[in-house]
């Protein structure tokens, strides 16, 4: 029989020549020949077993490099190949199935960390007073409050809420994170604002507050109290939250101690 075009190859094969065309460029089946003058492939009726090999292993999820060395192997290595094939697949199965079982009490039990999280943040700013430092009357301390509340309610239930904000869990103990204990030598920060010795924070705020659309900050606070930094944090982030009704900006806030007994603040931009 004459060589076939990969027109009526593909017919005889059952698949397009686009399929064709593939196989020959990863090297799974290659025409017997092709025309040095129109670049037409031909291939013969004997290469069709070669695809139905080739289409079987496919089907099995083999992949490429997998296949290539089973289409001149005997039908005991092609068996193997199937056994262990079959072997892999059932133990990634099991991982499915392990992952199934365990999935709906893994998300309950994060979901009891985050209330309990929850309530602790938003008890402690209840109880926060936060006149001594910010420039906030009880409107506003109720609405910043409220948005603490509302950004963990959303992810209790599993809503995925645009927060430009993320409420802060602690103070001191923000010290355990390398990421967070020493960000004044993070290279991806570049410090923008710095102040020292203050007393309170609406002293300064309006000096630094008005911030770049688009970009990263972080404001890192020592004090010489630390022990209210979780409301503190919150209210300051809730504070610049509200004058950037858009969520324009990316905003973090680390509460650490200070060790000099002096109230430092350092403003930090994202740079990388």
């Amino acid at each position: 029989m004459d060589d076939m075009t990969i027109k009526e190859f593909a017919k005889l094969c059952g698949c397009n020549p686009q399929t064709l065309r593939y196989y020959d460029r990863v090297g799974l089946l290659k025409p017997v020949r092709v025309d040095r003058y129109s670049g037409y492939r031909f291939y013969d009726e004997e290469q069709a077993v070669t695809f139905v090999k080739i289409k079987n292993l496919q089907s099995a999820l083999f992949t490429i490099d997998e296949i290539k060395p089973l289409l001149d192997a005997d039908s005991a290595t092609v068996y193997k190949a199937f056994d262990e094939k079959i072997a892999s697949l059932e133990s990634k199965l099991e991982t499915v199935r392990a992952i199934q079982r365990s999935y709906q009490g893994e998300i309950d039990m994060v979901k009891e960390q985050l209330e309990a999280i929850r309530q602790k943040v938003t008890e402690s700013m209840r109880t926060y007073d936060p006149n001594e430092q910010f420039d906030v009357d009880g409107e506003q301390y109720a609405r910043i409050t409220d948005n603490v509340c509302n950004f963990f309610e959303s992810m209790l239930t599993a809503n995925d809420a645009d927060i430009s904000y993320t409420p802060q869990e602690g103070g001191d103990e923000a010290q355990e994170e390398e990421e967070y204990t020493d960000p004044l030598h993070d290279e991806g920060y570049t410090l923008v604002y710095e102040k020292h010795g203050w007393e309170r924070v609406k002293d300064f705020l309006d000096e630094w507050r008005c911030l770049e659309d688009g970009a990263e900050y972080l404001l890192y606070f020592e004090l010489k109290d630390a022990s209210c930094g979780m409301p503190f944090a919150n209210t300051i982030l809730g504070i610049l939250c509200e004058c950037d009704k858009d969520k324009k900006k990316q905003l973090g806030c680390n509460v650490t101690a200070s060790k000099d007994g002096m109230n430092h603040f350092y403003l930090l931009k994202r740079t990388e």
